[in-house]
């Protein structure tokens, strides 16, 4: 009864294909008429770091512009935010004029330096002109623009294309993609052919292995977006939400397995029957619950992706769609860890105790790291939380399914768990094969 969910997982991902990517060199036109509509709307958002900090700016129509006498208004996001929520009533015109720095656009390229930013905060870069905080406005065409967002590199000349936040992550994925290659090289064989051999444990390991191919996937994706955003801080924001599709449809996968086979072996305990600890439960109830959860899932992943077109996994969680996922997933955690301590304590069997003590932790961790580091995050400047979620979040799912394909690989913890098919919670099978019951 596996196939039913995996369809329609495959058409709630679809809607994820239209994801846009954020860039840092940005492409568009200054228009009057929008910056009068939404003048609290920034440009372009970055974290600036370092002494030397560029902001490039080219236009294609001069004239206009000085007519216009479009100027750019650069705020520090905290600051820009306490003038905006403060109790002092400001005018429009009084509260651009606070800019941390303004530029007035005159020049078919400019040039404007952030320079001596103590720590790396973001910045916020508004578009103003003569009509945004007035009453009159005569339609007038838009300034086509290209901007450019640069912070220092190592040598402190402003090349590099990544805002604070992002730093080190081109790296991340760079090792975290040789990892995963070496670890294929190592392991793929002996995993096909145990795969080959339909043994019980069969299901279990086809569907964690996809979700590592998945997650592998998705490392490689972000990769090869950063590598090219390192170039023109553009990359490739197909590829950026290619790797948000493998992840969410990798958190989904792992989500149907882990509470299938958990619920499984709850309703096999309170039947007292004989199907099969790792194998697939298929009852329509656990089958309808693991959907319905699934369903969840999957639309709150995707509805934070429309909520924040960044191009991480792990958003920064201002949102309401990740504040409920993260819900649903100490939920998930803690109902997950209440079935299993029922069976673990219900278990005579000191080996079939360990193998799901070990189960358990996998499914904590894989479920428990994300809302974890997102609290922890929160002692972090805000530049360094996303980049800690998505380090961090990586590395505990990658380290959860080592953990499983360990406990399903290990032969002889299986033949005593699964007496290779016969047998589920809470029974155990004598030398002699005659099934006891334990009450």
């Amino acid at each position: 009864g596996a196939g039913m969910p995996w369809r329609l997982l495959w058409l709630l991902c679809a809607a994820c294909g239209c994801l846009r990517a954020a860039a840092k060199t940005l492409r568009g036109g200054f228009a009057s008429a929008a910056a009068r509509r939404e003048p609290w709307r920034p440009v372009a958002r970055f974290q600036f770091h370092g002494d030397h900090a560029v902001l490039c700016v080219r236009i294609n129509n001069v004239a206009v512009a000085v007519t216009k006498e479009a100027r750019l208004h650069l705020f520090k996001a905290q600051e820009w935010q306490e003038l905006h929520s403060g109790a002092q009533q400001h005018s429009c015109a009084e509260k651009f004029s606070k800019a941390q720095l303004t530029m007035t656009v005159n020049h078919t390229e400019q040039n404007l330096t952030v320079s001596q930013v103590p720590y790396p905060e973001t910045w916020y870069v508004f578009y103003v002109d003569k009509f945004t905080c007035e009453e009159n406005y005569s339609e007038s065409e838009d300034i086509q623009f290209e901007m450019v967002l640069l912070n220092p590199d190592a040598e402190g000349n402003p090349l590099d294309h990544f805002s604070a936040g992002e730093s080190g992550l081109h790296e991340f994925f760079f090792l975290l993609v040789l990892a995963y290659f070496l670890t294929a090289c190592i392991y793929a064989q002996s995993l096909w052919q145990t795969i080959k051999k339909r043994g019980p444990m069969h299901t279990v390991l086809k569907v964690l292995s996809v979700a590592l191919l998945l997650q592998a996937g998705s490392a490689f994706a972000n990769y090869l977006h950063f590598s090219s955003y390192s170039k023109d801080g553009i990359g490739v924001p197909f590829l950026g939400s290619l790797a948000e599709l493998c992840d969410i449809v990798c958190q989904i996968q792992m989500l149907y397995l882990l509470l299938s086979l958990c619920m499984g072996w709850t309703i096999g305990r309170m039947k007292k029957s004989y199907s099969r600890p790792l194998q697939w439960d298929s009852t329509p109830t656990s089958t309808g619950i693991a959907v319905a959860v699934v369903v969840t899932q999957g639309f709150l992943l995707i509805w934070e992706q429309f909520e924040d077109t960044n191009h991480h996994s792990y958003h920064s969680h201002h949102g309401l769609a990740s504040g409920l996922l993260i819900g649903l997933r100490v939920c998930l955690a803690l109902s997950l860890a209440a079935g299993l301590y029922q069976i673990i304590t219900a278990e005579r069997s000191t080996l079939k105790r360990e193998f799901y003590i070990t189960f358990a932790k996998a499914c904590i961790l894989w479920f428990l790291c994300h809302p974890c580091l997102a609290t922890i995050s929160v002692i972090f400047r805000e530049y360094q939380r996303e980049k800690i979620i998505t380090i961090g979040v990586i590395l505990c799912q990658c380290i959860s399914m080592v953990i499983l394909y360990r406990l399903f690989l290990s032969h002889s913890l299986y033949w005593e768990v699964s007496s290779l098919s016969s047998v589920t919670l809470p029974l155990t099978v004598s030398s002699g094969h005659k099934s006891r019951h334990h009450f």
